[in-house]
């Protein structure tokens, strides 16, 4: 398994401004230097990175620009996050378009994956329905991957309608697009990890390894936290999963590279 490191932790989660009134052009963005960010990452001893489809966006009209820094670095591109509502019938072909657009980005700076989160939670409550227009909107999502060379996966978010066990069970059956376990939104949202990897062993095409303090609530580095990644990353081998392992944290309180180099060393006491 080969090791990769994700650029939010430069900047932080943040969504373009013109998808308030526009959700064709909502992208998902850090505001931290992706040069830095892609130097980081390879200094602290990953090979490749995973970004968001705004920060892709950012090098549409001057590609080679990202595939220097890349190149300059020795790290590949791996994946791209993205996501939407879903949910909304009348906004969902925009959405899609958002989505198609990600996806050529990916292609173009050579991507393996495309990342997806989302399903709204609507203020009167979540139906049956919403989670049948999600999963024909994730198949239609790999649809879209497959036609541009990629593997599409799920991943399970805090705030979205795909949360806790009982919610991502819900979804399974109702669409065919690769797994994304995210180690901490798993447990944040009820569930253990490595048992809910256990349960999709056949759908794993991508990770997300992340540790989790739940009280007071915080993200952190591997090794950090609460969670017992012996456990998980044994579930992972057993899944026959053998590909990129990505590390990723939302936020931190620090130098974003040494939250690299802490994941790091961890993985590399863990890992045979």
């Amino acid at each position: 398994m080969k090791l990769g490191y994700c650029t939010i932790t430069w900047g932080g989660v943040v969504g373009h401004p013109v998808g308030v009134t526009s959700v064709k052009d909502l992208f998902y963005l850090t505001h931290g230097s992706m040069d830095t960010a892609v130097k980081d990452i390879a200094a602290a001893g990953y090979q490749g990175v995973e970004m968001f489809d705004g920060n892709l966006a950012h090098y549409e009209d001057n590609p080679e620009q990202l595939r220097g820094i890349l190149e300059e670095a020795g790290v590949s591109l791996v994946s791209v996050y993205t996501g939407a509502n879903f949910v909304y019938a009348d906004i969902l072909p925009d959405e899609l378009h958002r989505i198609q657009r990600a996806a050529e980005l990916a292609a173009t700076f050579g991507a393996e994956r495309l990342v997806v989160g989302g399903g709204a939670r609507r203020a009167a409550g979540t139906t049956d329905e919403d989670y049948r227009r999600l999963g024909e909107a994730l198949d239609r999502v790999t649809d879209i991957a497959e036609t541009a060379g990629l593997t599409a996966t799920y991943h399970p978010h805090l705030t979205t309608i795909v949360e806790s066990p009982d919610e991502l069970e819900r979804l399974m059956p109702l669409t065919r697009i690769g797994f994304c376990p995210d180690t901490a939104h798993l447990a944040a949202g009820g569930a253990d990890p490595a048992a809910v990897i256990r349960k999709y062993p056949e759908r794993i095409r991508h990770v997300h390894l992340k540790d989790l303090r739940k009280d007071p609530f915080s993200f952190l580095p591997l090794g950090q936290g609460e969670l017992d990644f012996p456990d998980i990353v044994q579930a992972i081998k057993e899944s026959g999963y053998d590909s990129w392992l990505m590390v990723e944290l939302d936020e931190y309180d620090g130098n974003p590279r040494e939250a690299a180099e802490i994941s790091r060393q961890y993985l590399e006491e863990l890992l045979p």
